[in-house]
């Protein structure tokens, strides 16, 4: 019968576990050997530890993190935190509220800060990397309600600019956005809100000093493995595995090993029956002609 540790999968927390416990270790100085024989282990079971290969024991963690010198309360919960749930590879989360501006917290931020490549895909909206302000305002309201404190919704768009950070710094994250056809003509927010976020969509993919690909996935695409829902895959660096990630209205779910390397593929199955990109961009300038023609018609109209 396999042991705990041969059943063990490397999860994302154990990675970035070992990595961090690495070079705490390293910024001290300290050799493998030492503190081996400091908390009483072989020098390969440290190593193996520190390369997510077995999961760290908390209290190998707590005595490593004393030997470290790490006394802030915060960064030790953390880190204990991941290795408590160094088992996991799928986790459910609340939503954005409890988000914390913090490098070592694994979550979306930290996923979207670190990815090699963002892989969306949008069944009935925008994906939120790519929303303008106005957009996601209304998409936030749609789904919270219209009676949320003011400062509640100034906090979440906040955290959405702050997000979107990732497309525009000195070395631009890789975003590969998929949306069907029908998000196109959904009036988030209404015509003009709808085509703001149609020409921003348009730009964003123009530009040649940002990484973005848009495609569209036509109404005659027919059948495809999208139709459970939208989806986010992070492809993330060595040695870190994909992971997928779910929203929905209770929170957002966590996705890893090999069930995340199914909606990578399916992601890629799905763009093998979208537009091209060349198509995709001239159909979103397309519907946002339309609806720019249709506002000033309406206008037009109205001052008649």
């Amino acid at each position: 019968m396999p042991t705990k540790r041969e059943e063990f999968e490397q999860s994302l927390r154990a990675r970035w576990l070992g990595e961090r416990m690495r070079k705490l270790r390293d910024d001290r100085g300290l050799t493998l050997k030492y503190i081996a024989a400091y908390i009483g282990v072989e020098f390969s079971t440290l190593a193996r530890y520190e390369r997510a290969e077995w999961p760290f024991r908390q209290d190998h963690v707590v005595a490593l993190l004393d030997a470290y010198g790490v006394h802030d309360e915060g960064e030790r919960e953390r880190l204990i935190q991941l290795a408590r749930d160094a088992w996991r590879i799928n986790r459910w989360e609340p939503d954005f509220e409890g988000a914390i501006d913090d490098p070592s917290f694994v979550d979306c931020l930290w996923l979207e800060s670190r990815a090699e490549q963002i892989c969306a895909y949008g069944t009935m909206v925008v994906p939120p990397l790519l929303c303008t302000v106005e957009y996601a305002k209304a998409l936030f309201y749609s789904t919270h309600g219209r009676n949320l404190p003011e400062f509640r919704v100034d906090k979440w768009l906040a955290l959405l600019v702050d997000r979107q950070k990732v497309l525009n710094g000195p070395k631009p994250t890789r975003v590969h956005a998929l949306v069907e056809e029908q998000v196109l003509h959904r009036p988030i927010g209404g015509v003009a809100v709808l085509r703001a976020q149609l020409e921003h969509l348009a730009r964003l993919a123009a530009r040649t000093d940002l990484a973005v690909e848009v495609r569209v996935l036509p109404a005659t695409a027919g059948a495809h493995a999208g139709h459970f829902g939208a989806f986010t895959v992070f492809r993330m660096p060595t040695p870190y595995p994909p992971v997928a990630y779910v929203e929905h209205l209770g929170g957002r779910l966590y996705i890893e090993t090999t069930a995340a390397t199914h909606y990578g593929e399916a992601f890629d199955a799905m763009v093998e029956q979208a537009l091209p990109a060349s198509e995709s961009i001239n159909l979103i300038d397309h519907v946002a002609g339309e609806l720019a023609s249709s506002d000033m018609r309406l206008k037009m109209g109205s001052a008649a």
